[in-house]
């Protein structure tokens, strides 16, 4: 029996600042029978510019297969607000779970340098798949 293939990783760079998402399905936490598919997703957010910025905002649209729509807006990741030197670098793991079994997400977070400068950095579109998707959106 062969292994799973790795998960694949979703890049995006905006004004030196570049964001890598790489999704895995969780089969322990997700539920088929009573509609619930959980993810989790490993960010890395890689500050190639010459400023410091930190992360203020966070804006996610998650999509599912259903064409059921939501935005989760909020302060920092995880907690926190992470300020990234010239060549510094952040990660964190958070997790999604969607009523269908498979879905988008994507967004952009706000950073602030220190001078007041904002930058919208683009999260990549990132696809939520699962072994229980049957038929996969055209």
């Amino acid at each position: 029996m062969a292994g799973r293939p790795p998960p694949l990783v979703y890049e995006a760079e905006t004004g030196g600042v570049t964001i890598r998402v790489q999704p895995r399905f969780l089969h322990d936490e997700s539920r088929p029978a009573s509609g619930r598919y959980v993810w989790s997703y490993a960010v890395e957010i890689e500050n190639g510019s010459e400023r410091t910025w930190t992360l203020t905002l966070r804006h996610w649209e998650i999509v599912d297969s259903q064409g059921r729509r939501q935005i989760v807006d909020g302060e920092g990741v995880v907690g926190q607000t992470p300020t990234l030197g010239p060549g510094e670098m952040f990660k964190y793991s958070s997790g999604a779970p969607l009523a269908a079994p498979s879905g988008m997400m994507g967004g952009s977070y706000t950073f602030v340098s220190e001078t007041g400068e904002e930058l919208a950095a683009r999260i990549p579109t990132f696809s939520l798949d699962s072994p229980y998707e049957r038929s996969k959106p055209s």
